[in-house]
């Protein structure tokens, strides 16, 4: 369970920077503040109950982690806006992590 959670809060804090970085060379620190304030899509575990379940996975579950809401996350990367396409990338990388979480 420490190793599980080890890796979930990793590639939810620390992997961003990497991204940003490769991603966004000129506005990186930009970048990664926006990837982590994409977190605030795990707000929709509120409206479940109970709000946390370690063994439930958020995938499919709750209605920010759809296969809707990453299709609209997939549109937001064709944005001319770098932010938009900031957000975008740290929308799918939260469902990415998410899912690993599910797997593991």
């Amino acid at each position: 369970m420490l190793i599980k959670s080890f890796i979930h809060y990793s590639f939810h804090f620390i992997a961003p920077v990497f991204i940003a970085r490769a991603l966004f060379k000129e506005n990186w620190v930009k970048a990664y503040l926006l990837m982590l304030a994409t977190m605030l899509i795990d707000l929709d575990h509120l409206v479940a109950s109970p709000i946390f379940d370690a063994n439930r996975c958020s995938i499919g579950y709750h209605p920010l982690h759809t296969i809707y809401a990453s299709i609209f996350y997939l549109a937001l990367l064709f944005s001319p806006s770098w932010k938009l396409k900031v957000v975008s990338i740290g929308c799918l990388w939260h469902l990415s992590t998410d899912y690993i979480d599910c797997l593991l």
